[in-house]
C-alpha cells in the first residue's frame, strides 16, 4: 500500500501505486491519477494500463505522463500543467518514489504562476520532499512581476 502525501488540497503524490491503492484514492476523493513512471522501469511494477483500468473502474480519470530522470523535459512540464488545469478535482500523481511527480508538479505550478518558488518549496517540504535544489528552475519559470 502506497502512502498518499498531500501537497495542497488538490494535489498529492505517492510512490508506485498498486491496483488496490486506486480504490482507496477514489474513496479519499481523488478524481484524477497521473502516472509519471515509465512501464518496465523495474520488474514486477504494475503497468500504466493496469492502473488505468483500475482507475476507470473506480470512476477516476487517468493520465500517463511518464518520464525518466530529472529535471523533466519542458514538454512534460507543459503536459503536467495542462493536466492539472483540466482536472475536475483532486489529483494523485505517482512515480517510483514521488520525487518525479512532485518535481513535475512544482515546475508546472511555477510556470502557471499558481505559487511562488518559496511557496512551492515549502509545500514540497511539508510533504517530505526537498526541492531547494530546483529553486533556480522554479524562479526561471515563475512569472516576472
Amino acid at each position: 500500500m502506497s502512502e498518499f502525501k498531500p501537497v495542497t488540497p488538490d494535489f498529492a503524490v505517492a510512490a508506485q501505486l498498486g491496483t488496490d491503492d486506486v480504490a482507496r484514492a477514489a474513496a479519499q476523493g481523488y478524481k484524477t491519477i497521473i502516472v509519471n513512471r515509465p512501464d518496465n522501469e523495474t520488474p514486477g511494477q504494475p503497468s500504466a494500463n493496469e492502473i488505468k483500468s483500475a482507475a476507470e473502474a473506480a470512476g477516476l480519470h487517468f493520465k500517463a505522463i511518464p518520464f525518466s530522470g530529472l529535471p523533466p523535459a519542458p514538454a512534460v512540464v507543459m503536459e503536467t500543467a495542462q493536466a492539472l488545469d483540466e482536472a475536475k478535482g483532486p489529483v494523485l500523481a505517482y512515480c517510483r518514489s514521488g520525487t518525479r511527480s512532485i518535481t513535475a508538479w512544482a515546475l508546472a505550478q511555477a510556470l502557471a504562476g499558481s505559487h511562488t518558488p518559496d511557496e512551492i518549496i515549502a509545500l514540497a517540504q511539508k510533504a517530505g520532499y526537498d526541492l531547494s535544489g530546483a529553486r533556480g528552475a522554479l524562479e526561471t519559470l515563475a512569472p516576472k512581476a
